[in-house]
């Protein structure tokens, strides 16, 4: 036991060093010696877990889609809210993530390894599907067509906010989308109950547990309560 949970810690170094090279110098510029530097382990421990540059950078989007924080809500819509707020809390904090988002927009990596905004998408979807059955969204609201514009558009709002010289809150940028979005798709009823205050992340960040992050959300199957 002890020596598999070594083996786990060790691969989650590597992607975690990996995830920080990536992030500062993009893949094609991110080398693995860099990367070993950056993890201080051996060559050959590298090699255990991952056999190339190419199999770390897909170990770095497999930990892209993760809902820790998450748990059931009265509504689904604040489900769906909560995802994209945890997301944007943890981000700027987690190499992992953001290395993911970088890999995902730039032309060479994308090609090769594709993205998992459609695994988000799907996340989404799940959500307000549900939320559209419980009659929390307005009649027009179509779920399929909201899940894949908020996964664009609050990728949209990352990537200028991490360009501009003063760099604005993520978390407080999409909850300022949120306020914009959830009056034209949310029953006014539901609307009133909802929280998208830019400190419900951390607040629910404290209240989890780790079993919280589910393998199966990983495959795009969202919670249901």
């Amino acid at each position: 036991m002890a020596k598999q949970e070594r083996a786990v810690r060790t691969r989650r170094i590597f992607l975690e060093a990996a995830a920080e090279v990536f992030d500062e110098y993009g893949y094609d510029a991110a080398s693995i010696s860099v990367i070993l530097e950056r993890a201080q382990l051996t060559r050959g421990a590298l090699y255990f877990h991952f056999t190339s540059k190419e199999a770390l950078a897909q170990g770095v989007l497999d930990e892209a889609v993760t809902t820790l924080g998450f748990s059931p809500q009265t509504y689904k819509v604040q489900e769906w809210i909560d995802l994209a707020l945890l997301l944007a809390y943890r981000l700027p904090r987690e190499p992992l993530l953001s290395a993911s988002i970088r890999l995902s927009v730039d032309p060479k990596s994308r090609s090769l390894f594709s993205t998992r905004w459609p695994d988000w998408i799907q996340l989404s979807l799940d959500l307000l599907a549900t939320a559209k059955e419980r009659g929390e969204l307005q009649q027009h609201a179509d779920p399929a067509t909201i899940a894949r514009l908020l996964v664009g558009a609050w990728t949209g709002v990352q990537l200028v906010s991490s360009s501009l010289p003063q760099q604005p809150d993520l978390v407080g940028e999409v909850s300022e989308l949120f306020a914009l979005i959830l009056p034209g798709i949310t029953v006014p009823a539901v609307l009133t109950k909802l929280d998208i205050s830019p400190r419900r992340p951390e607040r629910l960040l404290a209240e989890a547990r780790p079993e919280q992050d589910s393998p199966a959300l990983h495959e795009g199957s969202a919670p249901r309560s």
